[in-house]
């Protein structure tokens, strides 16, 4: 279906007359931006129903399992994927050791995502979409409009455990996700399940706007309850004249540093949480400093730790995070390895991982010869409120610190860097206005070997 012929009706089933009234609102406000793209819910009667019913259970499940076990539910999903899933079919027969099945990647997913849509997936409601591949492979992945949807309830149980509860509906503006890139996907929607509440994904880039100053004036409109976005959008947000507060905001798709949640807290009175979150399994978990990390979201997901050879690592060692399961039924996992590292630590049978860094870390070389992995960098670094930032290690261990974002004291930032690496080391700070979407943050022309980096 071409996207440019599909009417509001078919995308809003559900539409009232006062949904209609906040599309408008949305749309035609005098401050509104350049809205790029239409997008809607897509959600029939009956899926609004669904949706509620699944977000009832998401928020009541218990999340988690005790070290050494699997959880319940693993087997079956396992069996399902061999018997409906055409890419795990090849593996042969389901029986084999939950540990020994082959793991996957994005370069999997890339290839021909296709295989991993499950026989009985309802090809007539499939959506899908294309991911940015900034960091990678860019991948076209497969969704459903319920799945869509259901993200909000994994949003809803991150806020819970901080004691907020979503309260907007009719009439008002729930949400509003916030970009800043040159390009961008932006569009206005209603939420069914929030009562045809208000949804606005904006772009804050000034050539998404007829006024630069528009900017500040929609978001005082709009009111929102909630702000989602990366720091690189949140930073040029602390930039604006905005009078109106959300109750939260949720910061995604990239590390948030300490000082950078802190100036938003300053700046807007409210909770910032940071969401480990991706295109490919949704909301995974929410930082909780009580907890010493960040703790899982969805009740049937499971997370190992694996090491280089594919092999499960002890509570409290570090390796790569692995997912299988989730709530997208039109890409079922198993065993994605996600790039990103972190440990699992158990309170009691809840999981919690432990120093999330996006993508493989990488190991930095001191003056003194030593090696280290780029966590110490971010602990270095994370009092500073930097939107996002690069590090690169030349082959003659010169260091190439570029950052974004005004405000920072260099010489303090060099300090924290002189501190690791230690006296004399050659650091160049380059400044950039933007990096324009994900990068890879950590790089290096220098090779540690394994005894060396441990």
């Amino acid at each position: 279906m071409n996207p440019d012929t599909i009417t509001d009706a078919e995308r809003f089933p559900t539409l009232t007359e006062e949904g209609r009234r906040m599309l408008d609102f949305l749309r035609e406000h005098p401050h509104a931006p350049i809205f790029r793209n239409e997008s809607g819910n897509r959600l029939t009667a009956d899926e609004v129903s669904r949706v509620r019913e699944f977000e009832r259970d998401a928020l009541l499940a218990e999340v988690g399992w005790r070290p050494g076990e699997l959880p319940s539910w693993l087997d079956d999903f396992v069996g399902q994927c061999f018997a409906d899933v055409p890419f795990y079919r090849r593996y042969g027969s389901s029986s084999a050791k939950f540990q020994d099945l082959p793991t996957i990647s994005r370069a999997d997913l890339s290839r021909d995502i296709a295989q991993f849509v499950p026989d009985s997936a309802p090809i007539d409601r499939l959506i899908n979409f294309r991911t940015s591949g900034t960091t990678g492979h860019s991948l076209l992945l497969a969704s459903h409009p319920v799945v869509a949807a259901s993200y909000l309830a994994f949003h809803k149980r991150a806020l819970r455990r901080f004691g907020i509860e979503l309260r907007y509906g009719r009439g008002q503006v729930g949400v509003v996700l916030i970009g800043f890139q040159r390009k961008c996907f932006t569009y206005v929607s209603v939420t069914p399940t929030m009562d045809e509440s208000g949804l606005a994904k904006i772009n804050l880039h000034p050539a998404d706007w007829r006024d630069p100053d528009d900017r500040a004036k929609y978001l005082d409109a709009l009111a929102a309850e909630v702000y989602t976005g990366d720091p690189i959008a949140f930073a040029e947000l602390l930039k604006l004249p905005v009078q109106t507060k959300p109750r939260v905001m949720l910061s995604t798709s990239m590390t948030l540093l300490p000082a950078m949640q802190q100036r938003l807290k300053e700046r807007f009175g409210c909770p910032v949480l940071d969401l480990y979150s991706m295109n490919e399994a949704g909301p995974v978990a929410v930082a909780d400093a009580a907890a010493g990390g960040h703790v899982l979201l969805q009740h049937r997901l499971y997370v190992e730790i694996l090491d280089d050879a594919s092999q499960p690592l002890p509570p409290g060692e570090r390796g790569e995070v692995t997912l299988t399961g989730g709530f997208n039924f039109c890409l079922p996992l198993l065993r994605y390895r996600a790039g990103d590292y972190a440990a699992l630590r158990f309170n009691g049978s809840e999981p919690v991982l432990i120093g999330l860094e996006g993508r493989p870390p990488v190991c930095f070389r001191n003056m003194r010869g030593e090696w280290f992995n780029n966590i110490e960098v971010t602990h270095a670094l994370q009092r500073f409120a930097i939107p996002q930032f690069t590090l690169h290690q030349e082959r003659d261990a010169g260091l190439l610190l570029r950052l974004s974002g005004a405000g920072h004291d260099e010489n303090q930032i060099r300090n924290s860097l002189f501190d690791l690496f230690g006296p004399g080391q050659r650091l160049v700070l380059e400044r950039v206005p933007s990096f324009d979407g994900k990068v890879v943050q950590y790089t290096s022309d220098l090779v540690a070997s394994s005894h060396e980096s441990e």
